[in-house]
C-alpha cells in the first residue's frame, strides 16, 4: 500500500517540481529581458538624446555660420553702399561746380554781350561821325565818294588781271621747258640707236663683293626700293666688284648710277637713305637737263620757248 503511495506521490511531486522549476526558470527568463529591454530602451533614450544634442549643436553651428554669412554679406553691402554714396556725393560735387562754373560763364557771357552791343553802339555813332567828317573834309558827297572807290576797285581789278596774266605765262613757259625736255630726250634716244647697248647698261664699280649683300639689303627691300624709286633694273651675278644696271630710259639710268654711287660712298644704306638721294639726284639731273637744253636751243638759235 505504501508502495502504491509512493509510485503515486513521486510522479506527482515530480511534476510539481517540473512545473516550479520551469515557472522559476520562465520568471528568470522574463525578468532577463524584461532587464534586456530596459537596457536597450536606455540606450535607445540615451543616443536620441545623443543625437538630439549632436543635432541641435549642429543647428547652432549652422545658425552660426549663417549669422555670420549674413553679417558679411552685410558689412559688404554696407561697404558697397557707403562707397556708392560716395560717389554719388563726389558726382553732386561736381555737377554743383560745373553749374557754378555755368552760371558764372553765363553772368560773363551776358556782361561780354552787353560790352559789345554798347561797343557796337559806339562804334556806329563813331562811324556816322567819321563819315559825316571825311565828307567835309573831302568836300565829297556819299555818291561821289562811292564812285572813287568803284574807280580804285576797277584799278585793283585790272593790275589783278595783269598779275594773273603773267602767271599764266611764266607757266607757260614750264610747260614748254618740260616739252622742250621731251623732244630732247626722245632726240636723243632716236639719234642713238647704234649704241642701245651702251644707253640701256651701265655698270657700277663696287670696293668689294661684300658691297653686293648691302645693296640687296635684308630681304632684298634695298634693291626693291631702289628699282621701285628709279624704274630701273640692277643685275647682281657673279661678276666680280661690278653692278650692273639696265634700263631704256638713259635718264632713269642715270639716276641710278648717280644713286648707287653715292650711297656706296656713305657707307649708308636702307630705304629712307635711298629714297632721300633719288629724290636729290633727280633734281639734280632735271635741272642738267634744263640747262643743257637752253644751250642747245641758243646754239641752234630757238629763242622765246
Amino acid at each position: 500500500m505504501t508502495q502504491i503511495i509512493l509510485y503515486i506521490a513521486l510522479p506527482v511531486v515530480g511534476i510539481v517540481l517540473g512545473w516550479t522549476i520551469r515557472w522559476l526558470y520562465a520568471r528568470f527568463q522574463l525578468s532577463a529581458a524584461e532587464q534586456k529591454a530596459e537596457r536597450v530602451r536606455q540606450d535607445a533614450i540615451r543616443e536620441a538624446e545623443a543625437q538630439k544634442k549632436e543635432m541641435l549643436l549642429q543647428a547652432k553651428e549652422q545658425l552660426i555660420q549663417d549669422r555670420n554669412q549674413q553679417e558679411r554679406e552685410n558689412r559688404e553691402r554696407r561697404k558697397e553702399l557707403q562707397s556708392y554714396e560716395s560717389r554719388v556725393n563726389k558726382k553732386e560735387e561736381l555737377l554743383d561746380q560745373r553749374s557754378q562754373e555755368l552760371d558764372k560763364r553765363d553772368k560773363e557771357f551776358g556782361f561780354r554781350v552787353a560790352e559789345m552791343q554798347k561797343r557796337e553802339t559806339t562804334l556806329s555813332e563813331k562811324e556816322q561821325t567819321l563819315r559825316s567828317e571825311l565828307e567835309r573834309i573831302s568836300g565829297l558827297t556819299q555818291d561821289e565818294a562811292k564812285t572813287l572807290i568803284i574807280k580804285n576797285l576797277e584799278n585793283d581789278a585790272r593790275h589783278d588781271a595783269q598779275a594773273l596774266l603773267n602767271k599764266i605765262d611764266q607757266e607757260a613757259q614750264v610747260t614748254a621747258e618740260k616739252k622742250a625736255q621731251e623732244i630732247l630726250v626722245t632726240t636723243i634716244q632716236r639719234l642713238a640707236t647704234e649704241v642701245t647697248s651702251d644707253i640701256t647698261v651701265a655698270t657700277v664699280s663696287l670696293p668689294s663683293d661684300e658691297m653686293k649683300g648691302r645693296i640687296i639689303g635684308r630681304e632684298g627691300r634695298n634693291i626693291r626700293t631702289l628699282e621701285t624709286l628709279t624704274g630701273v633694273d640692277i643685275i647682281i651675278d657673279d661678276t666680280p666688284e661690278a653692278v650692273v644696271i639696265s634700263c631704256f630710259d638713259p635718264v632713269r639710268k642715270e639716276i641710278a648710277r648717280e644713286t648707287l654711287e653715292r650711297l656706296i660712298t656713305d657707307g649708308r644704306i636702307h630705304p629712307a637713305r635711298i629714297e632721300e638721294i633719288v629724290q636729290k639726284v633727280t633734281r639734280e639731273i632735271q635741272q642738267r637737263i634744263y640747262e643743257e637744253g637752253e644751250k642747245v636751243l641758243f646754239d641752234v638759235g630757238i629763242h622765246n620757248m
